[in-house]
């Protein structure tokens, strides 16, 4: 899977979503001591893919220090909807962090000036590479500020990175204030809280892609920051429990009402995305369950491309 597949891929499903071309309940949680399982499933029914499927996915903060294990694993079951046969079972722990950063870049293209050059990156973990490679493909940068609270962190990245990008400047920046201050865009991929971004950090026209709220409880905007955003969902009933927006909702500062648009609805044409240079736009990515099934599918095609074998087995 490469990032200009998966940020295209992700894009066709929201634009799915939008038309009203999929089928997806909001995902389910199972609450334990030191972290969550969420079962995520959807179908998708357009001209060019119907595929149904199912993702189990965990969320454990503490796993790398404390077993070396991702924070973030996942499995993906794809079925055939016309008889459901299961014909896959792939490893979703790349998948889920590709279509996450696909989800930035696309949200990125349709909200963010056209002419963005500085980024702002808070937190440096894995999600943060995904996010930067598949923005680049949308905006030209020249600047992208690093904030994280290791500075291993900061290094290893901008490190990596510059030879990436060598016409990039990448520079760590401890003070999250300074990394934000000017910055065209801002994507934050904590899995914090408590808000980490203030509202006097943002300028005018600042895109924002807040990823790191993916359950209830997290918030990394500053709640008076989210309320002076044109504020553009994945989806409402998973970001009203679980994205950017709960936290604010659940103690009456936010309603249904404030909210602009779902993203899909902006890429299927039924809503404008960014309509001034002086708007602060902020998309809240929770992480839908066409993005996996979308991404896995074209995965699973270009492997039975590659093998040359039947895409199901007829069992009757």
């Amino acid at each position: 899977m490469t990032y200009p597949l998966s940020l295209k891929t992700v894009e066709t499903a929201f634009k799915a979503f939008g038309q009203g071309k999929t089928c997806q309940p909001p995902k389910s949680y199972l609450i334990f001591k030191d972290g969550d399982l969420r079962s995520m499933p959807a179908y998708i029914n357009t001209t060019s893919m119907k595929i149904a499927g199912i993702k189990s996915v965990n969320v454990h903060p503490d796993n790398h220090n404390k077993f070396g294990l991702p924070t973030v694993m996942a499995t993906i079951l794809l079925t055939d909807p016309k008889n459901g046969f299961n014909i896959a079972v792939l490893d979703g722990t790349h998948i889920t962090n590709m279509r996450t950063g696909a989800s930035g870049g696309v949200a990125t293209k349709y909200l963010s000036r056209k002419d963005s050059k500085v980024m702002a990156l808070i937190g440096a973990g894995a999600q943060a590479y995904t996010q930067l490679h598949h923005i680049m493909l949308t905006r030209k940068l020249k600047e992208v500020r690093v904030y994280s609270r290791s500075n291993e962190s900061m290094d290893r990245f901008c490190k990596k990175m510059s030879k990436v990008y060598p016409r990039v400047s990448f520079l760590t920046e401890p003070d999250g204030k300074k990394a934000c201050r000017g910055a065209d865009i801002v994507t934050a991929t904590t899995p914090v809280r408590k808000p980490i971004i203030r509202k006097s950090w943002i300028g005018p026209g600042t895109h924002i892609n807040g990823i790191g709220a993916d359950a209830k409880g997290k918030q990394e905007l500053e709640t008076a920051l989210t309320k002076s955003c044109k504020i553009v969902i994945d989806e409402w009933q998973q970001a009203s429990h679980s994205g950017e927006i709960n936290a604010p909702i659940s103690r009456g500062k936010l309603n249904k009402k404030d909210i602009y648009a779902e993203i899909g609805e902006i890429i299927a044409g039924k809503k404008k995305g960014r309509t001034s240079d002086d708007e602060i736009t902020l998309f809240d990515s929770t992480g839908l369950a066409i993005q996996d099934i979308s991404t896995a599918y074209v995965v699973y095609n270009a492997l039975m491309k590659k093998q040359k074998r039947p895409k199901s087995i007829n069992m009757f």
